[in-house]
């Protein structure tokens, strides 16, 4: 068992009660360990600890912050200090005895995971009490938080130390006013802790000489992280240097150390995988579709099917947080359940033999380089053309004869150029593997270009249409779906607004992994019939009638077309509305008009698809929201 680094006895408060009493306040013996934060059973009598009542594996929180009295409380219970654990199934509520107590835990647990994926962005300052928010009176748990952070989980940083405190953003943005303010640039975490050691997952070449060469699994000591993407660290010679932060993982922590691990990948691509290994017993541990949860992919030659045949186990979890896949077969940390399944078949199709890993495959970086932005002409080698797009011809090509880009040679006139080139610095910030990557642009000659990563499969709306080589899953379109919506949550938080999301603006790469492009373009188009709704190329079918008619555009708005989007996968990149014009749409939507279902979707996908449509914008959901339902729907056929 890992070694204690804090111990404290808290009062908790119950996470399944849905009536809040104070029968719901335990005290309890709280652990904190590298890998988990853990509570016990307390003997106050004899003070010591009892039974594991349950865990939290720190790899899983998405932020700790403190939480502000509720009066309902019982005077006693009032005067408690409390902070809450953010996770999937959170928040988790505990209340400290002391304000000195209380600080000195959450420095702890931020330090530990500050590097974690997925950190909120946005957090509820009060409780979540009887089924509604008290801070915001929002009445769904997994409801977008309502205050925002200064920066991510809760650190100041540099920047805004600078100039401030930043005042709390709306959850949705709202109509742009007229001057087109910048959306605010992603938040910055400040410089780690020094001496703070990680483990590249993937070779990095440098392409400036103020990159610092990676090597697959050798250790780097962490300098200075000012920059979200860009992290500045030293190797084991102590040649120092700037490195792509998404590149390493930090040491100690986490499933990356592990070669059967594939993390970001989902069932198609681990099928695909492990049929192309072709071996009995081959398996690997992926991401479930439910955040936080992971599943065994196996690959077996028995059970009479041609070829053989992947199964997929979810790695399950006890009310004291022991995994398991075949009951009675119970383990305190993944790494030594899949130990014994290395051995044991234990009620699987076969043990798992062969490790199978994909680490072929890199993650985009944000730029070129560290702080390359400006790209150079003469480094673009043009190879062939990829077709025309609203702002002119695309490109692929290398960079430096070496790095595949896609190279949008902007057509004058059809952009407000100045206004897309002071924001494409902080466009490139943004980073997901479900956005395609900025990477820089050409601005000291005309046309400029536009330079961002380049997906061999092309655009999303000719996949569905060709190059499909076989009919498509349930599991593959629900995929399908899940990678836009979660690219899109995370515009969403950091308030940007797409405006022409379509299957023809998003793109597949090589592992089928769908992302979304061409976010924010729409507002520097200068070509009338475009931007003005009444013109033949506005997006008509994937607008809701609050665009149509008033041309309010907001997050919402970017969920109608969501649905729309959803619908365009689900008919396999039929057009929406087909038989109707323009005209006839926005008379007809605006009377409550909807698209069918697909005859590839069931009642719960089109669900999905109506609750995007709904007239009043606020009566839709967010994307947060509809990632994790579709991440459930998806959990379910898994």
């Amino acid at each position: 068992m890992s070694e204690s680094i804090l111990e404290e006895v808290f009062i908790k408060r119950s996470q399944q009660k849905k009536k809040t009493s104070p029968l719901n306040y335990k005290e309890r013996w709280f652990v904190l360990t590298q890998e988990k934060i853990a509570y016990y059973d307390y003997d106050p009598d004899k003070g010591k600890r009892k039974g594991l009542r349950g865990s939290v594996d720190l790899e899983k929180i998405k932020g700790v912050e403190t939480v502000q009295p509720d009066s309902n409380l019982s005077p006693a219970l009032e005067k408690m200090y409390a902070f809450q654990i953010i996770y999937d199934e959170g928040p988790l509520y505990i209340f400290a005895k002391t304000e000195e107590i209380r600080a000195h835990w959450l420095k702890r647990l931020k330090e530990m995971v500050r590097f974690n994926k997925d950190l909120i962005q946005k957090y509820h300052p009060c409780f979540w009490v009887d089924g509604v928010w008290l801070c915001c009176q929002q009445e769904v748990k997994q409801a977008m938080g309502c205050k925002v952070l200064d920066s991510k989980n809760g650190f100041t940083s540099k920047q805004s130390r600078r100039r401030g405190s930043r005042k709390p953003l709306p959850p949705t943005p709202t109509e742009e006013k007229p001057g087109r303010p910048l959306p605010p640039e992603p938040p910055e975490p400040p410089a780690p802790s020094a001496d703070m050691t990680v483990i590249a997952e993937y070779n990095y070449t440098p392409v400036t000489e103020q990159d610092l060469e990676l090597r697959k699994d050798e250790k780097y000591t962490i300098l200075e992280m000012s920059d979200t993407n860009w992290w500045r660290a030293r190797d084991k010679y102590g040649k120092e240097g700037y490195i792509p932060s998404n590149f390493v993982v930090e040491a100690k922590s986490g499933l990356e150390r592990f070669d059967w691990y594939c993390k970001n990948m989902n069932r198609s691509q681990a099928e695909k995988l492990l049929k192309t290994e072709n071996k009995d017993g081959g398996f690997l541990v992926r991401d479930s579709s439910k955040a936080g949860k992971y599943t065994v992919s196996l690959f077996s030659k028995g059970g009479g099917e041609t070829g053989g045949s992947c199964r997929h186990y979810n790695i399950c979890t006890t009310a004291q947080g022991q995994f398991y896949l075949a009951e009675k077969h119970f383990f305190s940390t993944i790494p030594e359940l899949i130990n014994y399944h290395q051995h044991n078949a234990a009620g699987m199709v076969s043990r798992l033999k062969y490790i199978v890993a994909n680490r072929t495959w890199l993650p985009s970086t944000a730029g070129l380089g560290y702080g390359v932005w400006e790209i150079e002409p003469h480094c673009l080698t043009f190879i062939k053309e990829l077709g025309t797009g609203q702002f002119g011809v695309v490109k692929y090509g290398k960079w430096q004869g070496q790095h595949d880009v896609a190279i949008k040679m902007i057509k004058e006139g059809s952009m407000c150029e100045d206004d897309f080139i002071e924001e494409a610095k902080t466009m490139m910030k943004l980073n997901h593997e479900n956005l395609v990557q900025l990477y820089g642009v050409c601005t000291k000659q005309r046309p400029i270009y536009i330079v961002t990563e380049f997906l061999s499969n092309g655009c999303l709306l000719t996949y569905l249409r060709e190059g499909l080589k076989q009919h498509p899953t349930a599991v593959q379109l629900l995929e399908m779906c899940k990678d836009v919506s979660e690219g899109m949550a995370y515009l969403e938080s950091n308030q940007y607004i797409h405006r022409d999301l379509a299957a023809r603006n998003c793109l597949v790469d090589a592992n089928g992994t769908i992302k979304v492009t061409d976010f924010g373009l729409s507002r520097y188009v200068l070509d009338d019939e475009y931007t003005s709704s009444a013109g033949s190329k506005f997006p008509v079918r994937w607008s809701p009638p609050e665009v149509l008619l008033y041309c309010k555009f907001s997050s919402k708005s970017d969920i109608w077309a969501y649905g729309v989007l959803m619908w365009e996968i689900y008919t396999l990149g039929q057009l929406p509305y087909e038989r109707l014009n323009n005209t006839e749409i926005v008379d007809q939507v605006s009377r409550g008009l909807r698209l069918y279902r697909p005859q590839l979707a069931n009642v719960k996908v089109h669900s999905i698809m109506t609750s995007c449509w709904a007239e009043k914008p606020e009566e839709r959901p967010n994307f947060q929201e509809l990632a994790l339902t579709v991440q459930d729907l998806l959990y379910e056929l898994q």
